[in-house]
């Protein structure tokens, strides 16, 4: 039990009973559930997102990368490489040259998620008329009260 499951006694049953629900997550213990959401959490980062993209077509100098992905700073983007490197998405190619010279590319597991980014970024562009007339009228409905 973590420090805030003793605090609080019904955050641990809370948790059980997230555990127990049906639908896709009951065939998942809680440790594969963790897991499961820290994936989630990476692939549903805009910038991871952006960066497999802009790797879909092939590989990529970080330079290129940076004028690819628009308003990703350089920091953002060292950072996002790095965790797609960690977890086996994008490899990084480092050659003896002068300059040097280093070159991203997505790994098969990488090239694995590119459905998935292709079919929510379609998706997104094909309700994206809807979703920002939802997101007006619920603006003007939460500005007057």
């Amino acid at each position: 039990m973590n420090s805030d499951e003793s605090r609080t006694p019904a955050a641990g049953r809370a948790r059980a009973n997230v555990l127990r629900l049906s639908g896709p997550c009951e065939r998942w213990d809680e440790q594969d559930a963790d897991f499961i959401r820290e994936i989630l959490d990476l692939v549903g980062d805009k910038w991871s997102i952006l960066v497999i993209g802009a790797l879909a077509a092939g590989d990529a100098r970080y330079s290129d990368l940076d004028t690819l992905i628009p308003a990703i700073s350089r920091r953002m983007l060292t950072l996002t490489l790095k965790r797609l490197q960690r977890d086996g998405l994008v490899d990084r190619a480092a050659y003896a040259e002068v300059p040097p010279r280093v070159e991203y590319s997505l790994t098969d597991l990488g090239a694995s998620l590119l459905s998935a980014i292709q079919h929510l970024a379609g998706w997104s562009a094909e309700h994206h008329t809807e979703i920002r007339r939802h997101q007006d009228a619920y603006d003007r409905n939460t500005a007057r009260g």
